[in-house]
Formats: C-alpha cells, sequence, structure tokens
C-alpha cells in the first residue's frame, strides 16, 4: 500500500458554535484505512455539548486548559495530557483557556445526544 501524503493546504476546516475542526487525516481525506485525526481549537469557556460516540477516541491537549467530563468524572487536562475516551461513554469537552487538541478515532464513528431520539450521525470533520 502506497503512503499517502496530505498536505496543510489540503486540510479541511469546520467551525461550530463550540470549536473549529480541522481534519487532518480522515477515510474521505488522505484518504485513510479507517482512522480520522483532527485538530480542536476552543476559545476560553467554549464547551461542546454532552454527546456519546459509538467508538474509542484519543484527545491529547497541545496547549491551554481543558476539561473532559466523562460520566460524573471531571478530567483536568494540562498540556501534554491524554484521555482515552471509551466507546459509549458519555462526555464534554470545555476549554477552561484557549485550547489546542489533537484527537483521533475511527473514520466511521457516529456520536448521538443523550435525549435526542435519533443518532446525529459521522460528524463531517471525522468522516
Amino acid at each position: 500500500m502506497a503512503a499517502n501524503l496530505v498536505r496543510a493546504a489540503q486540510a479541511r476546516r469546520t467551525e461550530t458554535p463550540n470549536a473549529l475542526m480541522t481534519t487532518l487525516a480522515s477515510p474521505s481525506q488522505g484518504p485513510t484505512a479507517g482512522l480520522s485525526m483532527w485538530l480542536v481549537e476552543m476559545r476560553a469557556g467554549q464547551q461542546g455539548p454532552a454527546h456519546v460516540f459509538d467508538t474509542e477516541q484519543i484527545w491529547h491537549l497541545i496547549s491551554g486548559e481543558a476539561e473532559v467530563t466523562v460520566g460524573t468524572r471531571q478530567l483536568a487536562l494540562g498540556p501534554g495530557d491524554t484521555v482515552v475516551l471509551p466507546a459509549g461513554a458519555e462526555r464534554q469537552v470545555s476549554a477552561r483557556a484557549d485550547a489546542q487538541l489533537v484527537v483521533c478515532g475511527r473514520g466511521d464513528a457516529i456520536a448521538r445526544v443523550p435525549g435526542e431520539d435519533a443518532p446525529r450521525g459521522t460528524p463531517p470533520w471525522i468522516g
């Protein structure tokens, strides 16, 4: 299998009210055989919704301060910290200060928000 190079200029950016996601590699960009890697940039005070993925994810804080709530457990992250989030765990990510995180997970992961009838599907920055 040949290596795939994704140039910085090819990075796909998706802005939400909670963060700016930059797709670094994914099944539709790279392409990969199934993994995705994306950069999350959050301003101090931004917070994503409580949500669940059906696959494991790995979050690594590059800079700033973040908090990840997993179920009822709150994990404070500082630069260099990594948290492994298991499939099916309800989580919420918050920026205590401007934060940059790199995230890895499956490119076909399905997100759902507790209380909503239907899954939200695969976010565009992952697929």
